[in-house]
């Protein structure tokens, strides 16, 4: 099966795939999601074998308007929280967990008595949304643990031949996975980093707290509630290490280590100092561009072809550098060396 490249005049193409039970790779404002039918527990099995994806990784439901939670049924009830954080975020990169209804197939929500329900800001999305005429259920649409994909190419890079339809929306806006935060639990927690930082959750719900698992590996048999938490993701196939220092230390470990295989995952201000192969993320300290272009910095070391190791400079973890951090310790497998202890 060759998969179908759509423009962005073919919507109704790719909602009528969605209604009859296949997958579609579908952009929004953080990532390409790869969408089935979120209610056909059947059309959304079909999502896991594509990307090799493990079944007890929970997928985002994906909504047009806040008024879907009702009309589909999608929850037990919806918190005030939610109410007030999709006033204040929603269309956005933020994703809200509550209690699921009996609608929501386990497939979606590998088992757990909650449901993730994000109201995308792209329009196409929410468009294909409103003429499928079901929610949709879409994780990133790439091979699982890989990079995700922020332009339709990197869709077909991963996905030709295993999906229906890709359809192309131009490259995305955010660039990283949305936030997501859980209100099913006592005190509102982030399990998530992404656009919505932890500092604009918290002008909205007061009090949240942090999940462990947003800088460090899941506990062993924990369950993880929220996609991106429990395995290792995002990985490019050569081999990530992060390293936690100074300026100069890190200019000088990389320098050292240097050969035709190394490349550094680096700051503008990096590269006249540096003797290896840079892939630049852009300005010290602008997380924001950071966060749009990592994903495609991670999949250009895979298109050089010749890289085995890549050293990465460990982000701050303030606003949407959070972000950054998240996805970078987890494409490194937790591989962090502490520079002024070598």
């Amino acid at each position: 099966m060759k998969t179908l490249l759509l423009d962005k005049s073919q919507t109704k193409t790719a909602a009528e795939i969605l209604r009859r039970g296949g997958i579609v790779g579908i952009p929004t404002e953080t990532v390409y999601g790869l969408a089935a039918d979120a209610l056909n527990g059947g059309a959304v099995a079909k999502i896991f074998a594509a990307k090799g994806r493990p079944m007890d990784n929970p997928l985002i439901v994906h909504i047009a308007d806040f008024s879907d939670i009702e009309k589909y049924g999608l929850v037990k009830e919806i918190p005030d929280g939610a109410e007030r954080l999709a006033r204040a975020y929603w269309p956005g990169p933020l994703t809200i967990i509550m209690k699921r209804s009996d609608v929501i197939p386990k497939e979606v929500s590998a088992g757990l008595d909650t449901v993730a329900i994000r109201l995308p800001s792209h329009p196409l999305a929410r468009q294909i949304i409103r003429e499928a005429g079901v929610p949709l259920a879409a994780p990133s649409a790439n091979l699982s643990g890989s990079p995700s994909p922020t332009t339709a190419q990197h869709v077909l890079n991963d996905m030709d031949g295993k999906i229906d339809a890709v359809l192309d929306g131009g490259a995305c806006d955010v660039g990283v996975e949305s936030t997501v935060i859980t209100l099913a639990t006592d005190v509102p927690r982030l399990l998530r980093p992404g656009g919505i930082t932890v500092a604009q959750l918290r002008a909205v719900l007061g009090k949240t707290e942090i999940d462990p698992a947003v800088t460090h590996m899941l506990e062993e048999g924990a369950e993880a509630a929220s996609p991106g938490m429990k395995y290792k993701h995002y990985a490019p196939g050569a081999n990530v290490v992060l390293l936690k220092g100074g300026d100069s230390a890190y200019i000088d470990y990389v320098n050292a280590h240097a050969d035709d295989r190394t490349a550094a995952l680096c700051c503008d201000e990096d590269i006249p100092l540096l003797n290896v192969k840079t892939l630049t993320l852009g300005k010290r300290g602008d997380y924001a561009a950071q966060a749009h272009i990592l994903f495609d910095r991670l999949r250009q070391i895979d298109d050089d072809g010749g890289i085995t190791t890549v050293y990465s400079r460990l982000p701050s973890t303030d606003g949407v550098g959070l972000a950054v951090y998240n996805r970078l310790i987890r494409a490194a497998g937790f591989e962090v060396i502490e520079l002024e202890k070598v």
